[in-house]
């Protein structure tokens, strides 16, 4: 377990890294409403995820590291908002941090190095959907500019019940 005074680096994703993100990503599946993934991936399944989002262009994959150990301590994405051309200037933006790791700012130093690799592309709007509650995501995302914008009520199902995701934007 990483100790709270690690020192963190943030990087581009690499191919390397399918194991821990599928596992980091897997917990979440498994554990709570954050995602409405139901069944758990295999790193190869997560592999088409990994490869679409490369190095450079709109959709990168920033993760963040423990800087003695190389430990993955969560990841952040900008994703296609939608498939269809006129949405290419919108992208939807995540965050997951391993469970232990945190309540430690990674969320932050995530977002920022995600923002910062995204400044000069072209795009106009960040999107992000929420599974209600969620306090500290709506916290991180309200700190970096993003202002709600509605909520789909019961959108989804999991664990038995239906679940609302709130919606947030901000521009770029």
């Amino acid at each position: 377990m990483p100790s709270e005074r690690t020192e963190v680096q943030v990087r581009p994703g690499a191919e390397g890294d399918l194991e821990a993100l599928t596992e980091i990503y897997n917990h979440y599946v498994r554990e709570t409403s954050i995602t409405f993934d139901t069944v758990v991936f295999t790193p190869e399944e997560r592999r088409p995820w990994l490869l679409s989002h490369p190095e450079d262009g709109p959709y990168r994959l920033m993760v963040a590291t423990a800087a003695d150990s190389q430990e993955i301590l969560g990841y952040a994405t900008s994703s296609p908002y939608r498939v269809k051309p006129a949405y290419s200037t919108s992208v939807e933006t995540t965050v997951y941090v391993a469970p232990e790791a945190g309540r430690r700012g990674i969320g932050t130093l995530l977002y920022t190095a995600l923002f910062e690799a995204l400044a000069g592309e072209d795009l106009h709007r960040a999107y992000a959907g929420i599974a209600q509650p969620n306090e500290a995501s709506t916290r991180l995302h309200e700190r970096f500019g993003f202002r709600y914008v509605g909520t789909y009520r019961e959108v989804g199902r999991k664990f038995g019940r239906y679940w609302d995701v709130a919606w947030y934007e901000r521009p770029l």
